[in-house]
């Protein structure tokens, strides 16, 4: 692992399966009460200008995080990495926060399709430290194909799992996640956004900014 600090948190250098190294970026503010590790949606990377704002965001409420690249992202592919390379890839993620941020209770989750990769991760074999998982928008099933098979795995998962969702989420028919969320018990909270759609978008009609949901 190598590293480079900046002003936006410090650059490293993540080794993953098969010998393959990823990007990753540290933010962690003076006094950090915890850490999460942030994993990317499948379109877009960990500089993505949602991903950065939720970074800073969470820092000014004194969480740390450690945004990584898939593998796939990292070469500029398109196509997402086979499930095995990016549980690797998160795993990689966990153990670096640890190292890099002992004693602060440990979170992963992510945007999307790292929060998916990340549940599938701890659903196979539970990450050493993580206390819970936190999902910025799960994707519960494709857009216009309403499905619960997504979320099987998420009950082998036996640590606590907040939803932060938007409650216009096409890739999450509400009632399908509120069911699945009240059979997972009291080890799942879901939190809607109201108005917001996947990307925690709202409307104008809302009175709200992106700004003020994302708060």
């Amino acid at each position: 692992m190598t590293r480079e600090h900046s002003e936006s948190g410090e650059h490293l250098t993540l080794e993953v399966r098969d010998g393959r190294r990823v990007s990753a970026r540290l933010v962690l503010p003076a006094g950090a009460r915890a850490c999460y590790v942030l994993a990317h949606g499948a379109g877009a990377g960990m500089q993505h200008p949602f991903m950065s704002a939720a970074a800073r965001e969470l820092g000014a409420l004194g969480i740390g995080t450690l945004r990584f690249q898939f593998p796939y992202m990292e070469q500029r592919s398109r196509r997402p990495d086979p499930p095995p390379m990016c549980h690797g890839a998160v795993r990689a993620a966990v153990a670096e926060a640890a190292r890099r941020a002992p004693g602060l209770p440990l979170f992963a989750g992510g945007r999307s399709f790292g929060g998916r990769m990340s549940s599938q991760a701890q659903a196979l074999a539970p990450m050493p430290g993580v206390r819970g998982l936190v999902f910025l928008g799960f994707p519960l099933h494709p857009a216009g194909a309403p499905s619960e098979s997504r979320a099987r795995h998420l009950f082998d998962v036996e640590i606590p799992m907040l939803f932060l969702q938007g409650a216009r989420d096409a890739l999450a028919e509400r009632g399908l996640l509120e069911t699945v969320v009240a059979r997972l018990g009291a080890r799942a909270t879901l939190r809607l956004v109201e108005d917001a759609d996947h990307s925690f978008h709202v409307p104008a009609r809302s009175g709200r900014s992106d700004e003020e949901v994302r708060g």
